[in-house]
């Protein structure tokens, strides 16, 4: 049975917790949702991308800690139900890079469209246009922000 929720990618996700292109957008669209799915490979990628970006200077330490913080409270409420992160998720990303080869597949967002296959989410949302097209060949509907 298809998953009712949509599945965030962390290109998307980083959205909701930096005010960037595109914000305004998820926000509307995740308002949509009762809930949305999110990988625990997402809570990684997000709190490298958080501090990245502080090291960068485009954001300062309370602005990391305060979104930290909203992320958490998000998965805590039970808006974003982390899906597990499983050695499953490697072989499929592996036959997935072969699969769509026609696609620029990175490995991170290989592993991310395995994770939303085995939700059987049938809804993506990203910020990257190529893991959109990805999807798109694999039957995921997908919508871009920013």
């Amino acid at each position: 049975m298809p998953a009712a929720e949509p599945y965030i990618d962390t290109s998307a996700l980083a959205k909701r917790y930096i005010d960037e292109s595109g914000s305004d957008d998820l926000d509307a669209f995740l308002a949509r949702w009762p809930r949305a799915l999110i990988s625990r490979l997402a809570v990684v990628e997000l709190r490298c991308l958080l501090q990245r970006r502080r090291r960068a200077a485009e954001i300062d330490a309370t602005y990391e800690r305060a979104a930290l913080d909203d992320f958490a409270d998000d998965i805590r409420s039970g808006f974003f139900q982390v899906e597990p992160l499983a050695d499953r998720h490697a072989v499929v990303a592996h036959d997935l890079i072969g699969r769509l080869s026609g696609h620029p597949l990175r490995t991170l967002d290989a592993l991310h469209l395995a994770i939303a296959l085995s939700t059987g989410a049938t809804v993506l949302a990203s910020a990257d246009r190529a893991m959109a097209q990805a999807a798109g060949a694999l039957g995921i509907s997908a919508v871009t922000f920013g």
